[in-house]
Protein backbone atom coordinates (compact mmCIF):
# COMPACT_ATOMS: atom_id res chain seq x y z
CA UNK A 1 0.00 0.00 0.00
CA UNK A 2 1.66 3.27 -0.94
CA UNK A 3 4.93 1.44 -2.17
CA UNK A 4 5.25 -0.47 0.70
CA UNK A 5 3.72 -3.97 2.34
CA UNK A 6 0.97 -4.34 4.62
CA UNK A 7 1.00 -6.70 7.18
CA UNK A 8 -1.67 -5.89 9.08
CA UNK A 9 -5.31 -7.32 8.28
CA UNK A 10 -7.29 -4.16 10.62
CA UNK A 11 -5.35 -1.41 8.89
CA UNK A 12 -8.05 1.41 7.54
CA UNK A 13 -7.37 1.89 3.90
CA UNK A 14 -9.33 5.04 2.24
CA UNK A 15 -9.67 3.87 -1.45
CA UNK A 16 -9.98 7.74 -2.66
CA UNK A 17 -6.41 8.33 -2.06
CA UNK A 18 -4.24 5.29 -0.61
CA UNK A 19 -2.62 3.86 -3.76
CA UNK A 20 -3.07 -0.17 -3.78
CA UNK A 21 -1.77 -3.34 -5.30
CA UNK A 22 -1.23 -7.14 -5.23
CA UNK A 23 1.26 -8.47 -6.69
CA UNK A 24 3.10 -5.30 -8.65
CA UNK A 25 -0.73 -4.78 -10.05
CA UNK A 26 -2.78 -1.87 -9.07
CA UNK A 27 -6.34 -2.91 -7.71
CA UNK A 28 -9.23 -1.44 -9.60
CA UNK A 29 -12.91 -1.89 -8.66
CA UNK A 30 -14.92 -4.31 -11.63
CA UNK A 31 -18.50 -2.78 -12.26
CA UNK A 32 -21.34 -4.65 -10.16
CA UNK A 33 -22.67 -7.50 -12.31
CA UNK A 34 -26.41 -8.01 -10.81
CA UNK A 35 -28.03 -11.17 -11.72
CA UNK A 36 -31.70 -13.23 -10.98
CA UNK A 37 -31.05 -17.21 -11.96
CA UNK A 38 -33.79 -19.38 -11.60
CA UNK A 39 -32.28 -22.29 -10.00
CA UNK A 40 -33.77 -25.64 -10.79
CA UNK A 41 -34.19 -28.40 -8.59
CA UNK A 42 -31.31 -30.67 -8.66
CA UNK A 43 -28.52 -27.88 -8.38
CA UNK A 44 -26.25 -26.88 -6.09
CA UNK A 45 -25.81 -23.53 -4.70
CA UNK A 46 -21.79 -24.46 -4.81
CA UNK A 47 -18.97 -23.81 -7.08
CA UNK A 48 -17.75 -27.39 -7.24
CA UNK A 49 -18.77 -30.84 -6.28
CA UNK A 50 -16.82 -33.50 -5.12
CA UNK A 51 -19.62 -35.89 -6.40
CA UNK A 52 -19.43 -33.95 -9.94
CA UNK A 53 -23.55 -32.89 -9.41
CA UNK A 54 -24.22 -29.92 -11.66
CA UNK A 55 -23.93 -26.61 -9.80
CA UNK A 56 -25.43 -23.29 -10.33
CA UNK A 57 -22.24 -22.10 -11.84
CA UNK A 58 -23.04 -24.27 -14.79
CA UNK A 59 -25.69 -22.21 -15.64
CA UNK A 60 -24.29 -18.72 -15.69
CA UNK A 61 -20.75 -20.00 -17.63
CA UNK A 62 -22.06 -17.43 -20.59
CA UNK A 63 -21.04 -14.53 -18.35
CA UNK A 64 -17.62 -14.55 -18.17
CA UNK A 65 -17.18 -13.28 -15.01
CA UNK A 66 -17.18 -14.58 -10.93
CA UNK A 67 -19.90 -13.76 -9.13
CA UNK A 68 -21.18 -15.28 -5.92
CA UNK A 69 -24.43 -16.66 -4.57
CA UNK A 70 -26.26 -14.07 -2.26
CA UNK A 71 -27.48 -17.07 0.46
CA UNK A 72 -28.42 -20.25 -1.10
CA UNK A 73 -30.97 -22.50 -1.98
CA UNK A 74 -30.74 -26.62 -0.91
CA UNK A 75 -30.28 -29.15 -3.41
CA UNK A 76 -34.10 -29.96 -3.63
CA UNK A 77 -35.61 -26.52 -3.88
CA UNK A 78 -36.15 -24.37 -6.75
CA UNK A 79 -36.58 -20.59 -7.54
CA UNK A 80 -35.30 -17.05 -7.20
CA UNK A 81 -31.21 -17.04 -6.15
CA UNK A 82 -29.23 -13.74 -6.59
CA UNK A 83 -26.12 -13.99 -7.81
CA UNK A 84 -23.41 -10.83 -7.65
CA UNK A 85 -19.70 -9.65 -7.41
CA UNK A 86 -20.84 -6.61 -5.22
CA UNK A 87 -20.31 -7.99 -1.55
CA UNK A 88 -21.26 -4.93 0.08
CA UNK A 89 -24.49 -5.58 -1.78
CA UNK A 90 -25.00 -9.55 -1.32
CA UNK A 91 -24.28 -8.40 2.60
CA UNK A 92 -27.08 -6.01 2.41
CA UNK A 93 -30.05 -8.68 1.27
CA UNK A 94 -28.27 -11.53 3.09
CA UNK A 95 -27.98 -10.05 6.56
CA UNK A 96 -31.47 -10.45 9.00
CA UNK A 97 -30.74 -7.52 10.22
CA UNK A 98 -31.95 -5.94 6.99
CA UNK A 99 -35.19 -7.46 6.96
CA UNK A 100 -35.12 -7.97 3.53
CA UNK A 101 -38.15 -10.79 2.63
CA UNK A 102 -38.00 -14.22 1.23
CA UNK A 103 -41.13 -15.49 -0.30
CA UNK A 104 -41.72 -19.56 -0.49
CA UNK A 105 -44.56 -21.56 -2.09
CA UNK A 106 -44.41 -24.94 -0.69
CA UNK A 107 -46.30 -28.15 -0.83
CA UNK A 108 -46.52 -29.87 2.51
CA UNK A 109 -46.56 -33.83 2.27
CA UNK A 110 -50.23 -33.72 4.48
CA UNK A 111 -53.28 -31.55 4.37
CA UNK A 112 -52.37 -28.61 7.41
CA UNK A 113 -54.98 -27.52 10.01
CA UNK A 114 -55.35 -23.68 10.94
CA UNK A 115 -53.77 -24.32 14.08
CA UNK A 116 -50.74 -25.22 11.85
CA UNK A 117 -50.77 -22.78 9.99
CA UNK A 118 -51.06 -20.02 13.19
CA UNK A 119 -48.13 -22.22 14.67
CA UNK A 120 -45.99 -21.12 11.75
CA UNK A 121 -47.31 -17.73 11.35
CA UNK A 122 -45.66 -17.41 15.51
CA UNK A 123 -42.73 -18.87 14.88
CA UNK A 124 -41.41 -22.83 16.18
CA UNK A 125 -38.76 -23.62 18.42
CA UNK A 126 -35.74 -25.13 16.26
CA UNK A 127 -32.59 -26.66 17.02
CA UNK A 128 -31.21 -23.00 16.51
CA UNK A 129 -33.31 -21.27 18.27
CA UNK A 130 -36.77 -19.88 17.82
CA UNK A 131 -38.03 -18.42 14.43
CA UNK A 132 -39.19 -15.07 14.14
CA UNK A 133 -43.06 -14.71 13.22
CA UNK A 134 -43.95 -15.47 9.73
CA UNK A 135 -46.54 -14.45 7.06
CA UNK A 136 -47.85 -17.74 5.87
CA UNK A 137 -51.19 -17.67 3.56
CA UNK A 138 -52.79 -21.10 2.85
CA UNK A 139 -53.24 -21.05 -1.27
CA UNK A 140 -55.26 -24.31 -1.93
CA UNK A 141 -56.20 -27.71 -0.29
CA UNK A 142 -55.57 -31.19 -2.37
CA UNK A 143 -56.84 -34.06 -1.43
CA UNK A 144 -53.86 -35.33 0.58
CA UNK A 145 -52.02 -31.80 0.47
CA UNK A 146 -51.85 -28.31 1.99
CA UNK A 147 -50.28 -25.62 -0.98
CA UNK A 148 -48.77 -22.08 1.48
CA UNK A 149 -46.69 -19.26 0.89
CA UNK A 150 -44.65 -18.53 2.95
CA UNK A 151 -42.70 -14.94 4.03
CA UNK A 152 -39.37 -15.02 5.98
CA UNK A 153 -36.92 -12.24 7.15
CA UNK A 154 -33.88 -14.81 7.96
CA UNK A 155 -32.40 -17.46 6.07
CA UNK A 156 -31.41 -20.22 8.11
CA UNK A 157 -30.01 -23.57 6.54
CA UNK A 158 -32.93 -25.10 5.49
CA UNK A 159 -36.02 -23.02 7.68
CA UNK A 160 -38.72 -23.29 5.35
CA UNK A 161 -38.31 -27.27 5.77
CA UNK A 162 -37.46 -27.57 9.55
CA UNK A 163 -40.26 -25.56 9.69
CA UNK A 164 -43.04 -27.23 8.64
CA UNK A 165 -41.36 -30.51 10.15
CA UNK A 166 -41.70 -28.79 14.00
CA UNK A 167 -45.20 -28.42 12.81
CA UNK A 168 -45.78 -31.68 12.20
CA UNK A 169 -45.56 -32.52 8.28
CA UNK A 170 -42.81 -32.42 6.01
CA UNK A 171 -42.22 -30.49 2.42
CA UNK A 172 -42.78 -32.35 -0.82
CA UNK A 173 -41.89 -29.55 -3.04
CA UNK A 174 -40.47 -25.82 -2.19
CA UNK A 175 -39.87 -23.19 -4.43
CA UNK A 176 -38.79 -19.60 -3.71
CA UNK A 177 -40.40 -17.10 -5.91
CA UNK A 178 -39.43 -13.51 -4.76
CA UNK A 179 -36.78 -11.86 -2.91
CA UNK A 180 -38.00 -8.34 -1.32
CA UNK A 181 -40.12 -6.88 -4.55
CA UNK A 182 -37.95 -9.19 -6.87
CA UNK A 183 -40.25 -11.90 -8.63
CA UNK A 184 -39.26 -14.35 -10.87
CA UNK A 185 -41.71 -13.43 -13.08
CA UNK A 186 -41.81 -15.15 -16.45
CA UNK A 187 -38.18 -16.29 -16.62
CA UNK A 188 -37.79 -19.94 -17.79
CA UNK A 189 -35.97 -22.45 -15.31
CA UNK A 190 -32.60 -22.71 -15.58
CA UNK A 191 -31.92 -19.13 -17.33
CA UNK A 192 -31.34 -15.42 -15.59
CA UNK A 193 -31.41 -12.35 -16.59
CA UNK A 194 -29.39 -9.01 -15.12
CA UNK A 195 -31.10 -6.89 -12.72
CA UNK A 196 -32.33 -3.19 -13.65
CA UNK A 197 -30.75 -0.47 -11.51
CA UNK A 198 -34.54 0.11 -10.07
CA UNK A 199 -34.48 -3.58 -8.26
CA UNK A 200 -31.02 -3.41 -7.33
CA UNK A 201 -32.28 0.34 -5.20
CA UNK A 202 -34.89 -2.14 -4.36
CA UNK A 203 -33.06 -4.55 -2.50
CA UNK A 204 -31.55 -1.53 -1.12
CA UNK A 205 -28.21 -1.32 -2.86
CA UNK A 206 -26.54 0.79 -5.65
CA UNK A 207 -25.35 -0.80 -9.42
CA UNK A 208 -21.05 -0.13 -9.05
CA UNK A 209 -19.76 1.48 -11.66
CA UNK A 210 -16.55 0.48 -12.66
CA UNK A 211 -13.38 1.66 -10.56
CA UNK A 212 -9.77 2.78 -11.15
CA UNK A 213 -6.72 2.21 -10.06
CA UNK A 214 -6.35 4.45 -7.24
CA UNK A 215 -4.07 7.57 -6.70
CA UNK A 216 -2.83 10.61 -4.65
CA UNK A 217 -4.52 13.11 -7.29
CA UNK A 218 -6.57 15.72 -6.85
CA UNK A 219 -9.16 14.27 -8.60
CA UNK A 220 -8.91 10.99 -6.19
CA UNK A 221 -8.59 13.21 -3.11
CA UNK A 222 -11.97 14.98 -4.17
CA UNK A 223 -13.90 11.69 -4.37
CA UNK A 224 -15.87 10.19 -1.86
CA UNK A 225 -14.16 8.29 1.08
CA UNK A 226 -14.91 4.89 1.20
CA UNK A 227 -13.31 2.95 4.48
CA UNK A 228 -13.28 -0.96 4.41
CA UNK A 229 -10.67 -3.43 6.60
CA UNK A 230 -8.14 -4.88 4.46
CA UNK A 231 -9.26 -8.59 4.66
CA UNK A 232 -5.91 -10.71 5.11
CA UNK A 233 -4.88 -12.68 1.92
CA UNK A 234 -8.95 -11.96 0.77
CA UNK A 235 -7.84 -10.45 -2.37
CA UNK A 236 -7.16 -13.41 -3.99
CA UNK A 237 -9.77 -15.28 -2.74
CA UNK A 238 -12.90 -16.62 -4.80
CA UNK A 239 -15.96 -15.75 -2.24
Amino acid sequence: MNGAVERNPDHWVDLARDRISLDGKPITTKRGIYILLYKPKGYLTTYRDPEHRPTVYDLVEDLGAWLAPVGRLDLDTSGLLLMTNDTAFADHVASPAHLVSKTYQAKAATLLSDEQIELLRRGVQLSDGPTRPAEVRRLRDGPKHTFIEIVLTEGRNRQVRRMIEAAGSRVLKLVRTSIGPIRIGDLAVGKWRRLTEEEIAALGGRARPPGRPTSNTSAAKSAASTRFRARKTGCGSKS
